[in-house]
C-alpha cells in the first residue's frame, strides 16, 4: 500500500482518499468553500487498465439506478476515463448472497466504489444490513458528509458549513443482539478505545488540513457512561494533542446537539461521534441544507473508499416515477473522481451541478420544481 500522508498517518486514512471532497470553483461560479485540497504525493493502488480506472458500482434499490444511470450518462459524455464492474444487488431479493459476495471482491480487487443504498429488511430473520456489511468487512471506518448551504437554493438558516463525521464499522450498528427469554431482547453496543481514537483523530486532521477551527464530540456519556465514556475521554485526549494547532474542541450530548442544529446550526465546524448517532445527525444536517439530495458522501479506510450520497436513503416512495434528484450522487461521484486524480473531470461536472442548482430553471421536486431526473442530467451536461 502506498505510504501515507504525513496527517493522516496516525488516523489511518489515505491523503487521496480523503482529498475527495469538493473543493472552491472558479471565481465565476458560486460554489461551496474549500474542505480539502487535492494531496497527490500519495495514493492508494487502484485497478488500471491503459489509463482507465475500473471501478465497483452497485446501484442498490430504490432510486439507486436511476441516479447511477444519471452519473453515467454524464461521465460518458465527458469521456471519463472510468469503467465500470456493475452489480445489481438488491437488499430486498433474497438468493442475493452469491452477488453481494461477488461484489465484495471486486471491491477488494478494484479499491474504489460508488453504490446507492441497499433496502435492509426490518423482518426478524432477515439478513442484518449489506451496507454496514461492506464497511465492516472492509473497514471503510470513517464516514464523511459535508453539510453546506448552496447558492440559488433558499433554506430556513444562512451560512451552514460542518462537516458531520461519524465511525462506521461498530457501536449500536454491531449487529450482536439475543432474545435471552421470551418477550426479552438484549442488543450488545460495542465500542473500542482503539477505534474511537482512530476516528477523533481523522476527524483532527480533517479540520487541520481543511482550515476548521473547531472539532466537536458528540455523545450521549451521561447515559452511557462506559461505552459513550470512553468515546469521549478518547477525544479529550487526543484534542489535548491538537490545541498547540489552534484547533478548538468541545463536546455535547447528542438530544442538546439536536435542538442547537436546528436553533442554531452556525456554530458547529466539524462534528465527530458513535455511528448511530452520526446517521441521525446526518440526516438533520442533510434537512438543513435542503435535503438528502443534495448533499454528497464518502466512507473511508486505510485501503478502500466507498462513496454514496450523505444521508442513505432508498426512496422507494419515489421509485421508478422519476422525481429522484441525482445531485448527491453526482457530487458523490465527483468526490470519487479526485481520490482517482481526475481533478479537471471532477471540477467540470461539479461546477456544472452548482451552476444548475445557482440558476434554479431545473429542479426537481424535492427542491420546489416539477423537473425530471433526466431533465436535471440533462442540464447538467448542457454546462459541461
Amino acid at each position: 500500500m502506498a505510504a501515507l500522508r504525513s496527517a493522516f498517518k496516525t488516523a489511518g486514512v489515505t491523503a487521496n482518499a480523503a482529498a475527495s471532497v469538493l473543493r472552491p470553483a472558479a471565481p465565476q461560479v458560486l460554489r461551496p468553500a474549500s474542505t480539502l485540497a487535492a494531496a497527490r504525493s500519495s495514493r492508494p493502488a487502484t485497478t488500471k487498465y491503459g489509463g482507465v480506472s475500473v471501478v465497483t458500482l452497485c446501484p442498490g434499490d430504490g432510486i439507486g439506478v436511476e441516479l447511477t444511470d444519471s452519473v453515467k450518462e454524464i461521465f460518458e459524455s465527458l469521456n471519463v476515463p472510468v469503467e465500470w464492474e456493475e452489480f445489481n444487488v438488491s437488499g430486498e431479493t433474497h438468493g442475493s448472497e452469491a452477488l453481494f459476495k461477488e461484489a465484495m471482491e471486486s471491491l477488494r480487487r478494484n479499491k474504489v466504489g460508488l453504490k446507492g443504498i441497499f433496502f435492509t429488511p426490518i423482518e426478524t430473520g432477515s439478513h442484518n444490513s449489506w451496507n454496514v456489511a461492506m464497511r465492516q468487512q472492509l473497514d471503510i471506518y470513517a464516514s464523511l458528509v459535508i453539510c453546506k448551504t448552496l447558492p440559488g437554493y433558499p433554506t430556513r438558516h444562512k451560512d451552514v458549513d460542518f462537516a458531520i463525521i461519524r465511525e462506521n464499522t461498530e457501536g449500536e450498528y454491531s449487529g450482536l443482539e439475543h432474545q435471552s427469554y421470551p418477550g426479552v431482547v438484549e442488543s450488545l453496543k460495542v465500542s473500542t478505545k482503539a477505534k474511537a481514537e482512530r476516528i477523533t483523530r481523522f476527524a483532527f486532521d480533517f479540520a487541520l488540513k481543511n482550515g476548521r477551527k473547531k472539532v466537536t464530540c458528540v455523545h450521549k456519556a451521561n447515559i452511557m457512561k462506559l461505552g459513550d465514556g470512553l468515546f469521549l475521554n478518547t477525544f479529550r485526549e487526543v484534542a489535548k494533542e491538537y490545541e498547540s494547532s489552534g484547533i478548538a474542541s468541545n463536546d455535547m450530548i447528542v438530544d442538546n446537539t439536536s435542538m442547537q442544529l436546528v436553533s442554531k446550526p452556525q456554530q458547529f465546524d466539524v462534528m465527530v461521534m458513535p455511528n448511530l448517532y452520526g446517521n441521525i445527525v446526518s440526516n438533520i444536517g442533510a434537512a438543513l441544507v435542503g435535503g438528502p439530495g443534495i448533499v454528497p458522501g464518502c466512507n473511508i479506510g486505510r485501503e478502500y473508499a466507498l462513496y454514496e450520497p450523505g444521508c442513505r436513503h432508498v426512496a422507494k416512495d419515489i421509485m421508478g416515477t422519476g422525481k429522484a434528484n441525482p445531485a448527491a450522487m453526482i457530487l458523490s461521484s465527483t468526490m470519487m473522481l479526485r481520490h482517482l486524480g481526475l481533478d479537471t473531470q471532477a471540477n467540470q461536472i461539479a461546477e456544472s451541478v452548482y451552476k444548475v442548482i445557482q440558476e434554479g430553471k431545473v429542479r426537481t421536486a424535492d427542491m420546489g420544481g416539477n423537473a425530471k431526473t433526466q431533465d436535471f442530467t440533462a442540464a447538467v451536461i448542457s454546462h459541461l
